[in-house]
């Protein structure tokens, strides 16, 4: 799978940090498997940087539940089909 550098950084949920070089998120994607997730830093860390809209992609909501629970300010938003997603991104 090749990664390419993020447009806007991505908060790796195993340091709650900011990262943008793509050999360090393949790194920290593989470290997620079984290292600790940080969501509640991760979200405080987004909030703290000026983050206030959060996009869940997948199946579920589970993590856009706890994120409006961690910060009840942040607008979060839960896609997971195929068509939901295209047409957020359409929309953006």
């Amino acid at each position: 799978v090749t990664i390419r550098p993020p447009a806007v950084p991505l908060v790796a949920n195993v340091t709650a940090s900011p990262v943008s070089d793509p050999e360090a998120i393949r790194k920290l994607l593989v470290e997620q498997v079984t290292a600790t997730v940080r969501w509640r830093e991760s979200v405080q860390a987004m909030a703290t940087r000026g983050v206030s809209c959060l996009v869940e992609l997948g199946a579920g909501k589970v993590l856009t539940g706890l994120a409006k629970r961690i910060d009840r300010d942040l607008e979060a938003f839960a896609l997971g089909e195929p068509g939901e997603i295209d047409a957020f991104v359409s929309a953006a």
